[in-house]
């Protein structure tokens, strides 16, 4: 015989028949009416969540305050205990309004991260090229990376657990404020009296799909150079996926670590160090610069 509808919340009360019934008969009728209606609350959470976040995302770009140009910074990549796992060189070249950055880091197990971003720099920063290839044993899938900020068509070629290559190839609606290979730049542009600040990302994971990343001042920190007192803004970069895969990303353990950025303001912003992951799922590395040793 079907269940006449409300039932289920009537069972959250008493017998009325038998006063004296066990407290588990009572606790297994709640448990029974959980169990029902559950399942029901999260596809309604989800559905909320995914009808407040599914719109285009704010296209708001980044005003250029310090214009880029020619750049040629040696760099070391560490774990956060110290051991130094790749050296790596940053190489910027500015014609005119667009601006090509490349960094590359040289893993000692043979590993190469080479990750180059093309931009404009007229009045907002635009990403217009992006190409990332990460490969060898530090990196637990190899893959690359193509985005096209024009067209929005994004390419991903990656090698499963399993060895398998695959191949995706996507056009998303990408706004003018996407962030691949521009975080150091928007934040040496950031104003100084914005606290928080929200730009777009291309995730691959490997499909391609559009994230937030939120940037949060959290202050200035002290540092010195050769013994001179200096101090740095550090910023906090927090991935929101969004949607249901951002409410069960956490159940998961699939939510991305967050990554901390320390800038040097003034008239010259310049980048001093960084603590994260250098691909979605990786592990908190440090970048920092590094002067040249002499034999």
């Amino acid at each position: 015989m079907a269940r006449p509808e409300g039932a289920a919340l009537d069972e959250l009360s008493l017998p009325t028949k038998n006063p004296e019934a066990p407290e588990k008969e009572v606790l297994l009728m709640i448990r029974r009416t959980i169990e029902r209606v559950w399942p029901t609350a999260v596809v309604v959470l989800i559905a909320c969540a995914t009808l407040l976040q599914s719109g285009a995302m704010s296209a708001a770009q980044v005003a250029v305050r310090h214009t880029e140009g020619v750049i040629h910074g040696f760099l070391v990549l560490r774990t956060l205990a110290g051991e130094i796992l790749a050296d790596g060189d940053l190489i910027q070249v500015a014609r005119g309004d667009r601006v090509t950055s490349r960094l590359v880091f040289h893993f000692k197990d043979g590993s190469v991260h080479d990750e180059t971003a093309v931009f404009s720099q007229r009045r907002n920063f635009w990403l217009l090229n992006y190409h990332v290839v990460q490969k060898g044993p530090a990196f637990q899938h190899p893959m690359e990376v193509s985005i096209d900020g024009s067209t929005g068509q994004v390419t991903v070629r990656s090698v499963d657990d399993d060895g398998k290559e695959k191949l995706v190839t996507e056009r998303l609606d990408l706004p003018r404020n996407v962030a691949n290979g521009l975080v150091l730049t928007l934040l040496k542009n950031i104003r100084f009296d914005a606290p928080q600040m929200t730009v777009s990302m291309v995730a691959a994971t490997p499909k391609p799909r559009l994230v937030k990343l939120a940037i949060t001042r959290q202050g200035e920190e002290p540092f010195s150079v050769a013994g001179s007192s200096r101090k740095a803004t550090h910023y906090v970069l927090k991935v929101e996926i969004g949607g249901a895969a951002g409410l069960v990303a956490p159940l998961l353990g699939k939510q991305p670590l967050d990554t901390h950025v320390w800038i040097l303001g003034g008239d010259a912003p310049a980048f001093v160090k960084l603590e994260g992951p250098l691909y979605f799922g990786g592990p908190i590395w440090r970048i920092e610069l590094v002067s040249p040793v002499w034999p």
